[in-house]
């Protein structure tokens, strides 16, 4: 499967709108359209459709927050695959390829994202990948995990 991570476009912006997660998701992530007004406000955002053999098939936002701790934080804040997607092993795929992306972009370093514990299926996920759970909520009070990037 080839996996590619592209920047929102004028020619991908309406598509990524219309990406959705399932009905008993929504409460666990924003919309595509509130996460890109997100992306307007705050520039260090990077938005991105994730694309699976050349078609659109999930949204993620990442970025690097130098004012967050002693020595700033990067951030794999927003992941969805849409609904017609899910279940074909895309979430792995996805967050490996962003986890080399935000390496490639930003060094070796701790990568950190939040989540609802309740949110079994991610969590699961993101334990598998190696992140783990640093006693810290963010301002939406989920839970923070971490991933050290630099280990051997």
């Amino acid at each position: 499967m080839d996996i590619g991570i592209h920047g929102v476009t004028v020619q991908n912006y309406r598509d990524i709108l219309c990406l959705h997660v399932a009905p008993a998701q929504l409460h666990f992530i924003e919309t595509p359209q509130q996460c890109l007004r997100d992306a307007a406000i705050w520039k260090e955002y990077r938005p991105v459709g994730l694309y699976a053999d050349g078609q659109l098939a999930g949204f993620a936002m990442y970025g690097y927050f130098p004012d967050e701790a002693v020595n700033g934080r990067l951030w794999i804040d927003r992941i969805l695959i849409d609904e017609s997607q899910q279940g074909k092993g895309l979430g792995s795929e996805f967050m490996r390829a962003l986890i080399r992306k935000l390496e490639h972009e930003y060094g070796k370093q701790p990568i950190y994202l939040s989540v609802y514990q309740e949110n079994e299926g991610a969590v699961h996920l993101y334990e598998k990948l190696g992140f783990h759970f640093i006693n810290e909520l963010d301002v939406n009070g989920e839970q923070i995990m971490r991933l050290e990037t630099d280990r051997t």
